[in-house]
Parts: C-alpha cells; structure tokens; sequence
C-alpha cells in the first residue's frame, strides 16, 4: 500500500502540471495494481471485478472506461512484449509516469533490492550478462538485482511521458547512476 500512495501523490504532482480528470487520474493511480499479474492469478477476471467495484460504487460507465485504460495500460512488462502504446490517454500517461518514478531513486533502489531478495535472486554476478527479454515470464524470472537497474530502471527516464515527471526523474535516474558507481567501487 505504501506504493500505492507514493503513486497517488506522484500522480497528483504530475497531474498538477496537466489538463487532464484528476478523478480519472486519482483513481487509476489508487487501483493500477490491482490487476497486475505479480498480485492476481487472472488479469482479466480482476480487470472485470474492478469494473463491476466501480459500477457498485455509481462511476459511470465512460469514466469506467477511462479508468480502466489507466489500469491497463501502466504495466512495464506488457510494455516488454507488446511495446510502447502511443495511443495513452493523459490519464494513462500521468499515472504511468507516477509509477515508473516510484521505480526510480532511493525508493527504486530499496524496492529493487527487496523484490529480488524476496525472489531469492543474487545480488550481483559480473558474469552474468544483462538480459533483453522477450517474455513476460523471461521478465518475472529475471536475473540479478544489479542487472534489473540495467534491464529495467535505467530505461525508465527515457521513457516518462510528461514535461514535469521528467524533470523528477532526472534527479532519479542521476541518483541511480550515482548509487551504481558506488556499489561497483564497493563490489571491486
């Protein structure tokens, strides 16, 4: 839930800066991960049961729609595979963006380490070379904590949508490249 609420607030700094639904926006950004294949067995049935929630609680249909399309279209592992979807509300972009700066800086660092503890993955291996996947379950195996910042999180800057998450990711992303020559000293 933590993340969840750095999202919401990333998202609403963002969307400050932006026309755009802050309903839409506030919405996605509290319920982008309840569809995400790390947390449910079945997308497709959570995508359905975050609909019928959103009916149940009088969200019009439209505005199910379009909150929906932000739900749906933040995930970087479906951007792995069916790449970068030009078509994005700016909805969509915002909370995208507020995502993927959650992945970046210190709280990217930790959040990093902490999944890849979790998944049992090594820290590092010089030997190991950085992987470009070309499946989902490629990208949810993955290979070692240090390689993820060069898999994943060093591409992310590069990729936010908006004038405003740019300029926080760049602090971000500098952060990242300064704690990735630091830990390489350490490593020797």
């Amino acid at each position: 839930m933590d993340h969840v609420k750095r999202v919401v607030q990333l998202a609403e700094e963002i969307a400050a800066h932006e026309t755009c639904s802050l309903f839409v926006v506030k919405a996605g950004a509290y319920l982008h991960d309840v569809i995400d294949d790390k947390l449910v067995v079945n997308e497709e049935e959570a995508c359905q049961k975050a609909a019928i929630f959103l009916r149940d609680i009088g969200v019009t249909s439209g505005i199910t729609k379009e909150i929906l399309h932000v739900m749906t279209n933040v995930s970087y592992s479906k951007e792995v595979l069916q790449g970068r979807n030009r078509l994005l509300t700016i909805e969509a972009e915002i909370v995208q963006d507020a995502d993927r700066l959650d992945a970046l800086g210190a709280m990217g660092i930790i959040r990093t380490a902490y999944y890849g503890g979790k998944k049992g993955h090594k820290i590092h291996d010089p030997q190991k070379p950085v992987q470009r996947f070309e499946t989902k379950e490629a990208y949810r195996e993955g290979s070692t904590v240090i390689n993820h910042f060069y898999e994943k999180l060093l591409k992310l800057q590069e990729g936010l949508h908006t004038e405003h998450a740019r300029k926080l990711g760049k602090k971000k992303h500098d952060f990242l490249l300064l704690f990735l020559e630091q830990f390489l000293e350490e490593w020797g």
